[in-house]
């Protein structure tokens, strides 16, 4: 999709909806986008718990021709480093062809009468670029109980740079359809070679 006044104003309009400083966030993510026609994008604003604190965070991202673009901002309470409140906000930039990975979880209810087409209860999407990855070690062991050698490590490497959960229940339908929607552009994008 060309980058159009209705998608700028879409994006722009999606932010504001969040309700999370929609000033900061737009500013920022504009500031990383450019001129660059946006083909898709999620904004997810999400509330924690942090012992007795409530804590918001808003997650934006954007499809371009040659970018995956990731905007998070966090908001702090006063603390040591500042007398006041105050905001986060980081923007990064990933090249398409760098995009290693798109993993999109799907959790329904009752999956023996599942109909094609019905919204899932939840959608977590995972993305990998190779920018985090995680390392599970454990000690390797062989199939004798009695086996008292050191027989080394064995472990996972997984590449999870970003991870984002949206459910029917905590967002809307509406969220988990624009996930699913924004999952699919961007597995679509990843799948041209040519980037």
């Amino acid at each position: 999709m060309a980058k159009t006044s209705t998608t700028t104003q879409g994006l722009r309009a999606a932010i504001e909806r969040s309700g999370y400083y929609p000033a900061l966030v737009a500013e920022a993510v504009e500031a990383a986008v450019g001129g660059e026609p946006i083909r898709s994008y999620l904004v997810h604003q999400e509330t924690t718990f942090d012992q007795n604190e409530v804590r918001r965070h808003v997650t934006v991202l954007v499809l371009t021709d040659n970018r995956f673009i990731v905007s998070h901002t966090d908001e702090q309470a006063a603390d040591t480093t500042s007398p006041t409140p105050y905001a986060t906000t980081s923007t990064e930039s990933v090249k398409i062809g760098r995009i290693s990975s798109i993993v999109v979880s799907r959790v329904v209810a009752n999956p023996e009468s599942y109909k094609p087409g019905t919204l899932p209860r939840e959608v977590v999407l995972t993305i990998g670029w190779g920018a985090v990855s995680r390392i599970d070690l454990e000690p390797a062991a062989c199939g004798d109980p009695n086996c008292e050698a050191d027989h080394g490590y064995t472990g996972n490497s997984t590449a999870d740079d970003l991870s984002l959960r949206v459910s029917e229940a905590g967002d809307g339908p509406e969220t988990v359809r624009e996930a699913l929607a924004f999952a699919q552009a961007l597995s679509e994008a990843t799948a041209d070679t040519t980037r």
